[in-house]
Formats: structure tokens, sequence, C-alpha cells
């Protein structure tokens, strides 16, 4: 047992780690952890001094970019006011990114746009550090839409930029802010409503390149992102332009602005076609239909010429191109001496005033909606001057040309749509203008106010106005005798008695100088002058039968 022992004790192996004796298959175990224990060490320590390697370089323009703009406040421009006059010079500029696009980790390009118009910015890393690999990065993340303050060096690139409509400038950034975030997902990106609406009203419709045709109702729903793009801001522009130039015309023959109310206490043309407002302290009452009444009534206050533009109510269930059951209306009246011709002179002069007008000085706003509408451009007045028929002219017209026209031959109606835009055809054929006159309508199709022809009592002394075939005005002279207007309400169906009408008949008892007007719709002349296919695409929240949001 001795031997066998020793035997057994000559057959361990030191293990030098720890001191005791050890097999020989154990040794080698022990051995084999103790290196991959090593080598996990190794392996450890070199990931450490990697990732210490790896750690981010400072940031050196981290003040000069972010969520939070500094409290400094630098003189800012916008980007219609930038000029080749400005190369080579510091601006700050408030702008929505349109897109960004990263070129590498030291370069990135953005798209900026304000109010329709776009540049390029170059955000390039600097060996100063200026501009910071961090700072590039963070551009490029920055979302669709979202406002930013941004100062720039103003430069002009090697090449235009053909993407931007700003293309001579492009600005090298310096410092980058986000003054108002955009949501990630937005219903309609700004670039798909630059084009024209589809004629089909299907949803989910591609282009040929993948692109998403935005539908009227698609961009209607997303008005506020519908008028970001760049025809639509000229358009507004140009609807702007028509109310400044229908009150300087005004102003300068001596019209005076009046804002009448808009709660009524009868139906202003005396029909079913009125919003009534239910509960008025106990009352009925109605939204306007149109200012006629009050208008009428400053005239026989001694007002002489008066105008007012407001908006307009009309209860009428039309989903038509040109039908609004609230519009501005931009009315007149105003007394005449003789003839109420003097006034519908004055009401041509003053269309022809505005057309013209528009065309000289909004035209860099008609190119761009002329862009997408190609009609913007070329609407036409021959001579200068209102090309005037008689009602029965037109009629003639029409019957010329081998329409039906019986009905209105025994005035019995008005000229249908289909009517009105097939004469405005054959009239721009055959006299080559856009926009005319009809004058002396059917007694039979006129408001119970409307003065009767004085030779004819079936027609009236009443006028419309019309552009590229389609109504944008009707006037006529007013009744200014209360026992004739008294009469005239009677025939028409209108209770005199009424109390929302004692007042309008009172006013004429004391007297009252003859006198005539209008009323003109300024969503259609802006929609006709421009060529646009709806009404809706000149108003800027727009409200029919079937919309009463946004």
């Amino acid at each position: 047992m001795a031997d066998s022992a020793a035997a057994a004790v000559q057959n361990l192996h030191l293990d030098e780690v720890t001191g005791e004796r050890v097999s020989k298959s154990e040794l080698k175990r022990r051995k084999k952890t103790r290196e991959q224990e090593e080598k996990a060490r190794n392996q450890a320590a070199s990931q450490a001094a990697n990732k210490k390697e790896e750690k981010p370089a400072e940031d050196t323009a981290k003040d000069k970019y972010g969520e939070e703009a500094p409290s400094s406040r630098p003189t800012t421009t916008t980007l219609g006011a930038l000029s080749e006059n400005q190369v080579n010079q510091d601006v700050t500029i408030f702008l929505r990114i349109a897109n960004t696009r990263s070129q590498s980790a030291k370069l990135a390009f953005l798209m900026l746009r304000d109010q329709g118009k776009t540049i390029q910015a170059v955000v390039a890393a600097s060996p100063d550090g200026a501009v910071s690999r961090q700072m590039v990065k963070w551009a490029v993340g920055i979302n669709t839409n979202s406002y930013v303050r941004v100062t720039a060096l103003v430069q002009k690139p090697k090449d235009p930029v053909a993407s931007a409509t700003v293309s001579t400038l492009e600005l090298h950034v310096k410092n980058l802010y986000v003054i108002s975030r955009a949501m990630q997902q937005i219903p309609m990106q700004v670039k798909d409503a630059e084009r024209p609406p589809p004629e089909s009203a299907e949803e989910g419709q591609l282009d040929a390149e993948g692109a998403p045709i935005v539908t009227l109702k698609t961009r209607l729903d997303n008005r506020v992102l519908d008028l970001q793009t760049e025809c639509n801001q000229a358009i507004f522009t140009i609807s702007n332009g028509v109310e400044m130039l229908f009150q300087e015309y005004m102003w300068k023959h001596g019209s005076r602005k009046f804002n009448t109310s808009k709660l009524v206490g009868a139906a202003t043309e005396g029909g079913s076609d009125v919003f009534e407002v239910g509960n008025y302290f106990g009352k009925k009452a109605f939204l306007a239909q149109s200012p006629q009444l009050p208008k009428q009534m400053l005239i026989a206050a001694d007002c002489r010429s008066v105008f007012e533009i407001g908006p307009v109510f009309r209860a009428e269930n039309s989903n038509t191109h040109r039908h609004l059951t609230e519009f501005t209306g931009l009315d007149f009246e105003m007394v005449f001496d003789y003839h109420y011709h003097e006034v519908l002179t004055f009401a041509e002069n003053l269309i022809v005033f505005i057309i013209t007008n528009l065309q000289e000085r909004f035209k860099e706003e008609i190119a761009i909606v002329q862009q997408s509408y190609p009609r913007a451009g070329d609407f036409k007045v021959k001579d200068g001057k209102a090309l005037r028929l008689t009602y029965l002219e037109g009629v003639k017209i029409l019957k010329d040309a081998g329409v039906d026209v019986s009905e209105q031959e025994a005035f019995t109606t008005d000229f249908s749509t289909a009517m009105e835009k097939q004469l405005g055809k054959l009239i721009r054929e055959k006299y080559d203008t856009d926009f005319y006159v009809l004058d002396e309508f059917p007694m039979s199709v006129r408001p119970f106010y409307t003065k009767s022809h004085p030779t004819n009592k079936n027609l009236s002394n009443s006028y419309d106005f019309f552009m590229r075939g389609e109504e944008i005005m009707s006037g006529a002279q007013r009744i200014n005798d209360a026992n004739e207007l008294e009469e005239s309400m009677k025939a028409k169906g209108v209770d005199p008695t009424a109390e929302g009408f004692q007042d309008y008949l009172n006013a004429f008892r004391q007297g009252c100088r003859p006198h005539a007007g209008g009323g003109l719709g300024l969503n259609r002349i802006v929609q006709f002058f421009l060529g646009l296919d709806n009404v809706r695409q000149a108003t800027a929240f727009p409200r029919d039968p079937q919309r009463l949001r946004p």
C-alpha cells in the first residue's frame, strides 16, 4: 500500500498558481481555463481602449444650432427681399424646411421655403470648427416643414439651382435653430400640392413617377399646408389686389366705405335662399344675403356714393364650380343725375380699371399662377373697354348658333350656366374680349327693388357683368319711390308690412334720389381672371353645402 500511495503522489503535478498538486488532466484543464480568462480580459481591455479612442470629438459648434435659439436678436430679412447686392454678406431669415439631403458626413443641403419661394442652403463642416460634423448631421434630421432661424452667408452658386425658385443665390449656413418643429408625419407634402388638382376626385392616385396626385378635397381638408404653395401665395396676393383696386377706384371717385350689419330682420332678396338664425333673443333673424337694403338706405340718408367689402351668405344648395354659401362681396351704390347708364358706365370702367391694373402691377404673381393654370395670363379686354350688349342681343347670338332660347324669348327664365358659358365663347370669337355686359334683363328674373324698363314692362333697367362667359356681378337701377316699391314687393310675393322691411320702405318716404349699383363677387373675379377651375381655389377657407371646415 505504501508503494501504491507513493506512486500516486509521484503522478501529481504542481499547480504553480495555487501551490497545489493535482493530476495532469486537472492541471491541463486549469491551464486552459486560465488562458480563456486571460483572453477575455485582454479583449475587454482592447474594447475599452477602442471605445475610449472612438469617443466623439468635442462639438465645436454646439452653440450654433439646436432647438433653442440664443437670446440675441439679429436684424432679419425675408427671402423675397434677398438680392445679389447681398452676396458675401451675412443675413438672418426665418424659413421652413422644404426638404433635406445628406451628401456626406461633412456636407448637407437644405431646401428652405418662405411664402412659396425656395432657396438652397449649404451646411458644410469647416476646418476651423465653425460648423461641425454634429451640426451637419443634426440639420439633416430636422422634420420637413419645421420653422427655423438661419444665419448664413449669401453666395452665388457655381451653377443656378434649378430646383429652387431663387436659383441664382444660395445660403451658406453659420447658425441654425429650430423655432417650431413640425410633426414627423404630415397629411400631405406641400410639394405635391404645387401641381393643379386632377379632374378626378378619386383619392390615392399616383403620377408616372410615383408621386401622389393630391385632389382638391384633400387640399381643402389640409388647407393650411395647401396655402403654403407658391401658386396659392400668388393667387391670394392677386385676390388682395382686387380688393385694394376696388377700394382705390371707389375712393378716387369720392365714394365712402361703410360696414353694414350681417344680422338682418328680413330676407334681403325676399326668397327662401337665406340662413335663419333660430334664436336671436326670442326673435327671428337672418344672415344677410347682401347689403342691398342698407346700401339703399344710406343713399336715402344723402350719402350719395357708398361701397362695402364684406361677407355675403346664400343658402343655395348648389354644388358647382362657382357657387359658395359664403363669399366676399364688393358692393357699391350711387346716385345718378339723368340715366342709370351713368352708373353702368362707372361700373364698367371699374372692372376695366381692376383688370388692367392687375395685369400691370401683379405680373410676377400672374406668371407664377400661369405655370399651373395657363389661362392666367391671357385675359383680354379689347381696346380697354367693356363690350355692352342687351339681354335680347345675347339671346339672338345664342339663337343664331342653334341654341334653343324659347324660354328666354318668352321672358320666363334666365340663362342657364351652360348657356352663359357658350355665349362667352361665342362673344370671344366674335368680339375678341373676355369681359362683357348684358343690359335690360327681363323683369321676371330680377328682385323686387329693380326699376322696370320705361317703355317695355317685360324688361328692367338691370345688368349683369361676365368674365369668360360667367357672371361676376348683378346690378340695376333701384326703385326710389316708396309707393312704387311697395307695389313691386307685393307683385314679387314679398310682404311690405313685414317687420324686417318697414324701416327700408320708410327710408324712401322722406324722398330719395334715383340711384343704381351692383354686387361683385371677389372670389369669382379672381377665379375667372386667372382661369382657375373652381371658385374654392380662390377662397382661403371655402364654405359650401358640403363643407364647414377647416
